[in-house]
């Protein structure tokens, strides 16, 4: 599938007066969709609403939603939007040997430990995984969140990284969790080196089973430049990144660069992943890859979703 950068697509929503999510990612294959209770097929939607502030935009009802299908205009069949529902998250952290760079294993660990604050013992479900050139699973979801309390202080950075290959393998952990709202939260320095997957089509599986993927890069400012290079040169190409398969998933991608930086963006995320609408839609009977297209009609408003879903 031809992939084309939509970092404008957020400037171009505020010059139209509507929200619009960028939508282009490859198909994968077929996955599970967590469906709610309904006497037809649905699919969810994992949706946050900004305004041009970063501020939620709460208060929204099934009317103020457009959704395409394909181009085709969907009713919105259900909307939630309860910030106590729980939460299904999976903390993928980079062991990679790059991460014994500097601080970037300090920050990650600080970021772990703020993300678990974050969250409710008891009632969301928690997952540490890593990676380096494979993933390991290191505690599998549970909602006993005090066990997880200190749970990368014996791991040590080493090996090749293959970050979107992990991604996807996380992403299919998550396929059979029943939560309403479910993400993976990437802790890595952002740069991979022995994937076989792509950035696109990590987002296609992703975006198929409706698990957004958060990315908070922690780069201390020695590494912040190179990093930050490396991007704006895939900017000018056709090559996707980390920050696209972000975007595609309908999360969101953040560098921080000191400790401070580090927890207070890793508590946000969370509180992205709880203030998210869940959307659902009558799902198309057809067997093939189905393009979504989200907008909310309220001004300069900011809309993230998964691009896409499998029919039939």
């Amino acid at each position: 599938m031809m992939c084309t950068r939509l970092h404008s697509m957020a400037t171009l929503a505020a010059v139209i007066g509507i929200g619009a999510v960028s939508l282009c990612a490859q198909a994968p294959q077929p996955a599970a969709e967590t469906t709610f209770r309904s006497s037809v097929d649905v699919v969810t939607i994992q949706t946050s609403v900004r305004d041009a502030r970063g501020r939620t935009v709460k208060g929204l009802t099934p009317a103020d939603f457009e959704v395409r299908d394909n181009g085709e205009v969907r009713p919105v069949l259900e909307i939630r939007s309860d910030t106590r529902s729980p939460l299904s998250v999976a903390i993928l952290v980079d062991m990679s040997g790059s991460m014994a760079v500097g601080s970037k294993i300090a920050m990650a660990r600080q970021a772990f430990d703020s993300l678990l604050g974050q969250l409710h013992e008891g009632e969301d479900e928690v997952g540490l995984f890593t990676f380096d050139a494979a993933l390991h699973e290191r505690r599998g979801l549970m909602s006993d969140l005090a066990s997880l309390r200190n749970g990368l202080a014996d791991f040590e950075p080493f090996g090749n990284t293959s970050l979107y290959d992990a991604i996807a393998a996380t992403a299919r952990r998550l396929s059979e969790r029943t939560a309403t709202r479910k993400a993976i939260i990437v802790l890595t320095d952002g740069l991979d080196t022995s994937s076989e997957m792509s950035a696109a089509q990590v987002s296609g599986l992703a975006s198929s089973i409706d698990v957004p993927v958060f990315v908070l890069a922690t780069m201390p400012p020695g590494d912040l430049r190179a990093a930050a290079g490396m991007i704006e040169r895939h900017s000018r190409s056709d090559v996707a990144d980390l920050r696209d398969l972000a975007e595609w998933t309908g999360g969101r991608f953040a560098f921080t660069k000191t400790f401070v930086e580090t927890v207070t963006t890793a508590a946000g995320l969370v509180d992205e992943l709880r203030q998210q609408y869940v959307l659902a839609i009558e799902a198309a009977s057809s067997r093939e890859w189905r393009r979504l297209d989200i907008r909310v009609k309220h001004p300069s408003a900011v809309v993230k979703a998964r691009s896409g879903y499998y029919g039939g």
